[in-house]
């Protein structure tokens, strides 16, 4: 005896009701891969973003750092070449007393004292001065005004006594500069010395141009001749 199949309650209703389901199913589904796909494109923007954020911050972490450093490079060379100027205003002025001092003491102001400083070491060291011949030029004008006197003097003596005068010259309190020596003659013996030598000039005081200057009484004529061509004795 077969058995007859029952059908199942309103199947016919689910079996309508099927499509509908699979057309709804496959919309969500549909929507929902779209929302994913948003938020996985939306998290890449953000990773894109962040990754460009970090790499400019440590761009300009490194800028910073390069230019922080080569502001302190240049500090330290601005330092560096501000070092001399440190103290300038007292190292002139030191400068300018030391100037004056030199002007003052080392310098003469007249012929009368280039001849009377010339025969003090020739009478010291024993040698015998012939002649000294003269000539002038300005060296320096305004306030600390300058006359060059170039020198050509003749001396004799002993080998010994003229390398004295020739030392004593360079230290003299005086300022002498040799300019030129020509030494003839033995060393055992006398020896004659033809030197021309250099000192300036400086202007005299109030005190000291009270008191008269004249040319060295051994200059001769030739000399006069030279300075009176220069600008006549003082």
């Amino acid at each position: 005896m077969s058995a007859a199949a029952v059908p199942t309650p309103n199947s016919s209703s689910v079996a309508r009701r099927a499509p509908r389901l699979t057309e709804r199913a496959r919309a969500l589904l549909t929507a929902l891969n779209l929302h994913f796909a948003g938020v996985a494109a939306l998290g890449a923007v953000v990773l894109y973003l962040a990754i460009h954020l970090f790499v400019v911050y440590q761009g300009l972490q490194a800028n910073n750092a390069d230019a922080l450093a080569t502001e302190r490079v240049q500090l330290a060379a601005a330092q560096i070449a501000a070092r001399p100027l440190r103290g300038l205003d007292k190292k002139v002025e030191l400068s300018t007393e030391q100037a004056d001092d030199f002007y003052a003491h080392r310098l003469p102001y007249a012929y009368s004292q280039v001849a009377a400083e010339l025969g003090v070491l020739t009478h010291r060291t024993g040698v015998r001065l012939a002649r000294v011949q003269y000539a002038q030029t300005p060296a320096l004008s305004g306030k600390d005004e300058l006359t060059e006197v170039r020198m050509d003097a003749s001396v004799s003596g002993d080998y010994r006594s003229v390398m004295q005068f020739v030392n004593a010259l360079e230290r003299d309190r005086m300022f002498f500069l040799i300019s030129g020596i020509n030494l003839s003659g033995q060393q055992t013996g006398q020896v004659n010395l033809r030197i021309r030598l250099t000192t300036f000039l400086r202007t005299a005081n109030v005190e000291e141009s009270k008191r008269e200057f004249a040319l060295p009484a051994g200059a001769d004529a030739k000399a006069s001749a030279k300075l009176g061509d220069a600008g006549g004795a003082q």
